[in-house]
């Protein structure tokens, strides 16, 4: 007895340690690397009373040949003036789902020195944009990086454990009454834990480098050692003489080294750094050959980079997708998934992987998905990876069942169940795992009540119907009442397809006209001409690109037709107003024209928004997944702008992740 007492203890504990897995800390780091050359986005600069700082257009100039980590670091070319006064403040780049953070002791940069030695004062900004005190950077030594490290305990009102209540690093003048001019360098400004960091032991070894026309791709092993903040890159023309070109973050195990020249044979090799930037021995060096590329190669090129992102980038327990990269590593999303099961398939049909490979991915998922929390057999939007509970990342209100995310989830599922037909046991038991999955999803539980006219989006356990959203098109939605029509088990009758998605009464005209911003296709149908091109089901003029997108990913939408349209016609009709919208360019946005299009939603550098082709709407923001991920309707458009944002802007893809 007492040893049975013992062993349900320890699986008592086990289980509830996976239940509340820690999830990845980053460090708070407010500038690594500016994705762009010229000037820093998130910078801000201003000079009064005769102190000046050089600034492009009021923000701080980036340096792309003086840096401390590649590829480059920011320039603060500044003149002292009694009673003036400059400054130029560093704000932090949010990024959806890092929001678990490392305590922060520690302010530590590194900066370089090129003239003078009257060094700026250091403040950080808090979210209401009070400053806290002032720190002096002591003198450094000319023409070397050196590291500075700030005691965030020297800072007043600073909560260490809170890191994310400060926006922003601010560089100032001092209180001096000298007439200077200085030229300093910053790099990798972060928060840290602790001041000191343990060696990194570990040899780097990589593992491949492949050539495609402009680039080329190195992989090296899953990195482990918790001590290792960065991998840096290495590349050289002649196998002898290495410079630095990149970092990548740990929990990637690839870089894509834009080096921008087709035909030409590289060598590389990688070290590791721990947050002292302490670097270990280099790897030995491997080679690739940068190539010319047909249109076909470039197009296989861009569907297995998007097919790794869910096979190399899925969580670890589920195999399912994660909402971003970056961003939390434990959490997973439903709808993602469903698109992440459609790369697996296509990248087992491509040969990405072999089908024993692919089978085994799946299997995973299945598992888990048949053991994961629902509601009604309904799964919410994000879920807790080691755990398979519902993440409330959306707010408290979201706690419970999405039909939408699931039905993305269970069209993805319904065609892994097509694609793996194999007589072997693998394969059928991933068939039947997904069919009681399918089963089991209650539809007619979301009519909220009987005569319902519409399917509803979200539902609470202990809130209920709070969210109350009733599911009306034309938007991305349409796939939710054709698999709850379809349901073998729990289907909703055929009728409301007219009347909730295609609902043309009262509460639909008001839903629509208000999303929209317009009675333009108010009643589900449009009619009206945009651009030259006739839309016959719409709001406004189309919306943005994903609602093209997300419900065909199982359906073909050539066979899709009601009364009003054909949605293969439709859609395309909706792809290439947006496409004479951009090349019109109303708002005379820069880099808009025939081979950069595609509004469509997707993080922006400050929040995510969902761009439309409309004036309202229309943030300046191209999503390569706009015009990309319209290749069935715009197959000319769509490889001239894969080939624009390839071609002339992939450079700028290097400090990116990977």
């Amino acid at each position: 007895m007492f040893k049975l007492k013992n062993l349900l203890l320890t699986i008592t504990l086990f289980f509830s340690l996976v239940s509340s897995a820690q999830e990845f800390e980053y460090n708070y780091s407010f500038f690594s690397n500016s994705a762009m050359t010229g000037d820093y986005f998130f910078s801000k600069t201003t000079g009064s009373d005769g102190s000046f700082i050089k600034n492009v257009n009021g923000k701080l100039p980036v340096n792309d040949s003086v840096f401390h980590t590649p590829g480059n670091s920011l320039e603060l070319n500044y003149r002292n003036a009694p009673g003036g006064k400059w400054q130029a403040t560093l704000f932090r780049q949010e990024k959806r789902g890092m929001d678990h953070f490392t305590k922060a002791a520690f302010l530590t940069f590194w900066i370089r020195v090129t003239s003078g030695n009257d060094l700026p004062a250091v403040q950080l900004m808090r979210k209401d944009s009070s400053l806290t005190s002032a720190i002096t950077i002591s003198p450094v030594k000319a023409k070397t990086w050196q590291r500075v490290s700030i005691p965030m305990a020297s800072m007043k009102d600073f909560d260490v454990n809170q890191p994310e209540n400060c926006i922003a690093v601010v560089f100032s003048q001092k209180n001096n009454q000298e007439n200077s001019e200085n030229t300093i360098f910053i790099d990798d400004i972060v928060f840290l834990p602790k001041e000191k960091s343990e060696p990194v032991s570990v040899v780097p070894v990589i593992l491949s480098a492949t050539g495609f026309a402009l680039h080329v791709d190195i992989t090296w092993g899953k990195i482990t050692d918790k001590n290792i903040q960065l991998v840096k890159i290495y590349r050289s023309e002649d196998g002898k003489l290495y410079k630095p070109v990149g970092i990548q973050q740990p929990y990637i195990n690839r870089y894509a080294d834009f080096a921008g020249i087709s035909g030409k044979k590289f060598f590389y090799k990688i070290s590791f750094l721990n947050s002292n930037f302490e670097e270990t021995e280099l790897s030995a060096g491997v080679s690739a050959t940068t190539r010319q590329m047909t249109d076909d190669e470039l197009l296989t090129m861009v569907q297995e980079a998007s097919f790794r992102y869910y096979w190399e980038g899925a969580e670890l327990t589920s195999g399912m997708a994660k909402e971003n990269i970056p961003g939390r590593h434990n959490m997973i999303a439903s709808g993602a998934s469903g698109f992440g099961i459609m790369a697996l398939i296509a990248g087992t049909e491509r040969k990405f992987i072999t089908r024993e490979e692919s089978v085994e991915r799946f299997t995973k998922i299945v598992n888990f998905l048949e053991k994961a929390e629902t509601f009604h057999g309904v799964f919410p939007h994000f879920m807790d990876g080691p755990s398979g509970k519902v993440e409330t990342f959306f707010g408290k209100r979201d706690n419970g069942a999405d039909l939408v995310e699931t039905s993305f989830l269970l069209q993805g599922l319904l065609a892994a169940r097509q694609y793996f037909s194999g007589t072997n046991p693998q394969e059928k038991l991933i068939r039947d795992k997904i069919t009681a999955i399918w089963e089991k999803t209650e539809w007619d539980w979301f009519r909220q009540f009987p005569d319902s006219k519409f399917l509803y989006w979200h539902w609470s356990p202990d809130q209920g119907w709070v969210i109350n959203h009733r599911l009306i098109g034309w938007n991305e939605t349409m796939v939710t009442y054709l698999l709850a029509i379809a349901s073998p088990t729990h289907a909703v009758p055929a009728a409301m397809y007219y009347s909730g998605w295609a609902n043309q009464d009262s509460t639909g005209i008001k839903y629509r006209s208000n999303w929209g911003q317009t009675e333009d296709g108010s009643h589900y149908t449009n009619g009206n001409t945009y651009f030259g091109i006739k839309l016959d089901v719409g709001v406004s003029n189309g919306g943005p690109l994903f609602f093209t997108h997300y419900s065909y990913m199982g359906y073909d939408p050539h066979f899709i037709t009601d009364k009003y349209t054909n949605y293969f016609f439709n859609n395309q009709n909706i792809a290439l107003i947006n496409y004479r919208y951009c090349v019109q360019n109303p708002k005379k946005y820069k880099g808009y024209g025939e081979a950069a299009w595609g509004l469509t939603a997707s993080d922006g550098p400050f929040d995510y928004s969902a761009d439309e082709p409309v004036a309202w709407q229309d943030c300046g923001k191209i999503a390569p997944t706009g015009a990309i991920s319209s290749f069935p309707y715009t197959p000319t458009e769509s490889m001239r702008a894969l080939k624009n944002y390839y071609f002339n802007y992939g450079k700028f893809h290097r400090l990116f992740v990977q």
